[in-house]
């Protein structure tokens, strides 16, 4: 996270290479033409002189170069911010290009400034992790297709147009009433000749060309005379620094109209900059974006001029031309500089139809019909958010549209989780895992057992959609549900609530319950969330093996096959089980985290008072320790083992009665040691080696944790000679 003391000044030309030179300054030079008549254009729509356009292409874009991390937006006079200020006059009651005009806009600059720069202190540039691509998408296609709308009247040979989707459509009629077809031929021919060079020789500087045969046009033929319009001229010279007379202005409608474009800017200019960064695989640092934001406008206001924005459209002939870095915004700068201090007289030459095929052309690349194709073959869903969003631009300008898209983007979101990939799972023989059974046409349930898989988070808005899928599958023959929760990484308390009353309702109905295949962070959550006596009580394993074997299932796994199929298929063994997948002290660690040591301790502690409470141990003896204590269905043998190890450990804290037959104790624990041992190597023969070294760790283990008690419990091992079956060690 960048603080204003590490900020970097021209970050895109740090290491920057001599071959980048050529394409970044023949871009800028098409940029500062381009920005001519558009700039000027949007100044007038703005309610100031034309000229000043041409002022907010000079010291604002440099100053944007000055602190942009983006190697390719462009920053200028554009349609969003001018359209809300021309409005905001409107409402004033003041004159376009009057005296108070003068004053009200370079301050709305200044504002919008001052709000970008708070923005910037606010970190306000997490807004761009909320919107998605979709919604990204059908935002900059809707800013390109507005403002397509509003150059097309210059086709016919009227002004622009302004405002949203209806009044630009009336716009439009109305120019359609009254067109200039000599301004509508050499415009569609300049679009025509465009778009053809685009195609079939996208590096040439066809719109220089266009430019250049229209002054020659207007030079030789005068086309000025058959109604085509032209650009006004611009008397020559650099713009002067100027401070607005606050005097003069309704400061809270300046500065209540100046958070409003700033909003506009921070939001259109950082999706737009991310979405040329993602297109061109560059990193892009969103804060410090919004301080050259910032920089720009208050730029603009010190000149002014009205807020400037980052333009899609400029960016769109950059990205095209083969711009590599801010050195475009430095030479277009310059390059306008020059132009204001000697050049002036050709741009009244420049015909308006002309101009504005080159700004549709760019604009044109920008609408994402790509993505749009895209969206609705693979997801219908995302595909009308995009085109909610572009609508949503289109009828409602940019302010609202970046409203409703990120209540797209979070609508998008809770769509997701609140109804989730879910499905029961089953196996198919002779083949590893588990699959979901309506997608494998051989995946076979195992009998008597649901496994439920749920791919999503688990909260507030999609608990009730899980209960209910388990819920509605029961059957009277169910024992058990196995959750497969390997794609959960965070519950809320009402999900928590959600599966304590899901495993008490399953318990009342004799029907075990297990949460498996989740992360260490899920079991912590739920102790936190006051479920954790689920885990204690044997109802959290850490794989769906674990589970079966716990409900006293072996591979291969009983099926449940129609009787129809259980020909053509002869079932083999599932797979085998390696003790490390299932049994072993990590599972216990897994299951409590940071307290499994203490938890460990408290097992070990329960069962010396469940073996004082025993009044005959002789009498044990014969069944086995086993058959009089109740926990041992929650551990595996490996976990087991580790505790029976360190219940020995304890001997000497037994109580008297106790502690008096510590031999016969310590032959039935050991006693259950070798029958764990042998049930392995029974079930695992291949595992010997790895048993041994098992044992090897655990007494390290055991001998750093608890030196002084092994070493007796070593001593009273060899004193006692405790017998019992051979050790299959």
């Amino acid at each position: 996270m960048i603080t204003p003391m590490k900020l970097s000044l021209f970050p895109t030309l740090k290491n920057y290479k001599k071959e980048y030179l050529p394409r970044d300054l023949f871009s800028g030079i098409i940029i500062a033409a381009v920005s001519i008549p558009i700039s000027m254009g949007y100044a007038q729509i703005a309610g100031l002189p034309a000229v000043y356009g041409l002022y907010g292409s000079l010291l604002p874009i440099l100053f944007f170069a000055l602190f942009s991390t983006s190697k390719q937006f462009i920053f200028g006079v554009d349609a969003a911010p001018a359209a809300i200020v021309g409005a905001a006059l409107s409402t004033l009651g003041v004159s376009f290009e009057s005296s108070a005009a003068m004053e009200y806009v370079p301050a709305i600059a200044l504002f919008a400034g001052l709000w970008l720069l708070l923005f910037y202190f606010l970190h306000a540039d997490r807004i761009v992790d909320f919107i998605s691509t979709p919604v990204m998408g059908g935002f900059i296609s809707g800013i390109a297709v507005t403002i397509i709308l509003m150059q097309i009247p210059k086709l016919l040979g009227s002004p622009a147009g302004t405002g949203e989707l209806p009044e630009l459509l009336h716009h439009l009629a109305e120019a359609l009433a009254h067109v200039s077809w000599p301004s509508l031929f050499l415009g569609l021919l300049s679009l025509a000749v465009l778009l053809l060079g685009k195609k079939f020789i996208p590096r040439f500087p066809m719109a220089i060309a266009v430019m250049a045969a229209g002054v020659v046009l207007t030079g030789i033929f005068h086309i000025q005379d058959y109604g085509v319009a032209l650009l006004d001229q611009v008397d020559p010279g650099l713009p002067r620094f100027y401070l607005p007379d606050f005097s003069q202005v309704d400061l809270t409608q300046a500065a209540g109209r100046g958070l409003m474009v700033a909003v506009v800017i921070m939001s259109e200019s950082l999706l737009g900059a991310n979405n040329f960064a993602a297109k061109n695989d560059y990193p892009l640092n969103d804060r410090q974006e919004i301080l050259a934001y910032a920089a720009a406008n208050l730029a603009s206001g010190t000149v002014g001029c009205c807020p400037v924005n980052g333009s899609i459209s400029r960016t769109s002939m950059n990205d095209q031309y083969g711009g590599k870095t801010q050195a475009v915004s430095l030479t277009a700068g310059i390059v306008m500089g020059a132009i204001l201090l000697g050049a002036t007289g050709f741009i009244g030459y420049l015909p308006v139809p002309v101009l504005t095929s080159i700004v549709i052309s760019a604009l044109m690349s920008v609408v994402e019909g790509h993505l749009a194709v895209r969206l609705f073959k693979v997801s219908r869903q995302e595909f009308f958010i995009f085109i909610a969003a572009g609508a949503a631009v289109l009828l409602l300008g940019t302010i609202y549209g970046v409203v409703v898209g990120i209540l797209l983007s979070f609508a998008a979101v809770i769509l997701k989780a609140t109804n989730p990939p879910r499905y029961f799972q089953g196996i198919v023989p002779e083949k590893e895992d588990f699959y979901d059974l309506g997608k494998n046409r051989f995946a076979y349930p195992v009998k008597n057992v649901l496994i439920y898989r749920f791919s999503e988070n688990l909260f507030f808005a999609n608990i009730k959609i899980l209960l209910e899928d388990i819920e509605n599958s029961l059957q009277e023959d169910t024992k058990a549900v196995i959750l497969n929760a390997g794609a959960v990484n965070s519950l809320d308390i009402t999900a928590a609530d959600g599966l304590e009353r899901l495993a008490e309702n399953l318990k009342k109905k004799g029907i075990r319950f297990y949460i498996t295949e989740h992360g260490e962070n899920i079991n912590e959550q739920m102790r936190r969330l006051g479920i954790g006596h689920l885990i204690k009580e044997g109802m959290v394993r850490r794989t769906i093996l674990a589970a079966l074997h716990d409900l006293g299932l072996k591979e291969p796994f009983p099926l449940d096959i129609p009787d129809n199929e259980k020909e053509l298929l002869k079932r083999k063994q599932f797979y085998s089980l390696t003790p490390e997948e299932e049994h072993s002290m990590e599972e216990f660690a897994w299951a409590f985290g940071p307290d499994a040591v203490n938890e460990i301790e408290k097992q070990v502690t329960y069962v010396v008072e469940q073996i004082h409470g025993i009044s005959d141990l002789e009498k044990l003896s014969e069944a086995g320790l086993e058959e009089k204590l109740d926990f041992w269905h929650s551990l595996g043998p490996l976990d087991e083992d580790e505790l029976l190890r360190r219940l020995e450990l304890h001997i000497d804290d037994f109580p008297p009665q106790v502690r008096e037959k510590s031999s016969l104790v310590l032959s039935l624990i050991e006693r259950r040691r070798r029958m764990l041992r042998i049930r392995l190597l029974k079930e695992h023969p291949h595992v010997q080696e790895h048993l041994k070294l098992k044992q090897e760790i655990l007494e390290r283990r055991l001998e750093k944790q608890n030196p002084e008690g092994l070493r007796k419990l070593h001593r009273l091992e060899k004193e006692e000679q405790i017998s019992g079956s051979p050790d299959p060690f």
